[in-house]
């Protein structure tokens, strides 16, 4: 198995309001195009240890990172660092603290905002620093990556739902129009994401509650969705851990996980009798 992979991270996500006010994306799921899991984020419920998490596979208490002060490189292998030894291409989109992760810490935004360099693990960047910087901005600098340089594996990571969350709190209507504006932005994209031939998984790092804040255990901080698009995906039934994504999206990629966790139900077998529909299918 060896496919181009585009990862979303909605950043604070609850997996209910997903569930509810994301409509595009759960039509596909009614067309038979696509599948949503519920995952549990690992702990704390905090943005710099889950993005360490997802893309490591490596849960905050052992990586370290542990809070969102924690400035400086991480020590484990990434989906980035693994695709670039198996020689694949890498971007992202993403706020700043990716970029902190993986490439250079601190971040110098005239140096690394913009990032063309084949040497580092994330090749091709595009990072911002203000937490309302616009989703729909970001998904375009994530689509002039795709087109500029075809990566392997792009990670998307906009910032405007957790932005509203801590403004408003978890049970507002802003914070729910912010998911139902990621979703519209997600629907002019997706259908040219598979044309192209990426697999596409959609998730959060974390929900958020009504203190307008998250960190803790609450159902609504700790319950994210994973939405699945395309071919090489079982669709069936399956449970899978957020520490499963990163040896997940390696094996999609062909790239050898070493030691990461593969949630191998997730993936497509030849026992498999799911019919997956493409967008474009009459």
């Amino acid at each position: 198995m060896s496919d181009k992979v585009i990862l979303v991270v909605l950043d604070g996500l609850n997996y209910s309001v997903a569930h509810h006010c994301m409509g595009y994306l759960n039509g596909l799921i009614k067309a038979d195009s696509a599948t949503l899991y519920k995952l549990e984020c690992e702990l704390p419920s905090m943005s710099r240890p889950l993005y360490e998490c997802i893309l490591t596979g490596v849960p905050p208490v052992k990586s370290g990172i542990v809070n969102n002060d924690i400035v400086r490189l991480s020590n484990f292998d990434s989906i980035f660092s693994l695709a670039r030894l198996a020689g694949k291409t890498t971007a992202a989109a993403a706020y700043y603290w990716v970029s902190e992760l993986y490439n250079r810490a601190p971040f110098v935004a005239v140096r690394d905002r913009f990032t063309q360099n084949e040497l580092l693990p994330i090749q091709y960047g595009c990072f911002y620093q203000a937490d309302h910087y616009p989703d729909d901005h970001l998904f375009m600098d994530a689509e002039y990556l795709r087109n500029q340089f075809s990566p392997d594996f792009l990670l998307i990571h906009p910032m405007n739902i957790d932005d509203t969350g801590h403004k408003f709190g978890f049970d507002s209507s802003q914070y729910r129009n912010a998911a139902r504006h990621a979703d519209i932005i997600l629907s002019n994209y997706i259908p040219e994401w598979i044309k192209h031939g990426y697999q596409i998984l959609i998730t959060s790092d974390h929900g958020m509650n009504n203190d307008r804040s998250h960190g803790g255990t609450l159902p609504e901080e700790c319950s994210v969705p994973l939405f699945v698009i395309g071919s090489k995906f079982s669709h069936q039934p399956c449970d899978i851990e957020q520490t499963a994504i990163c040896g997940t999206v390696c094996r999609l990629l062909g790239v050898d996980p070493i030691d990461k966790s593969v949630c191998e139900s997730l993936l497509q077998g030849e026992n498999h009798g799911w019919y997956y529909r493409p967008l474009w299918a009459g």
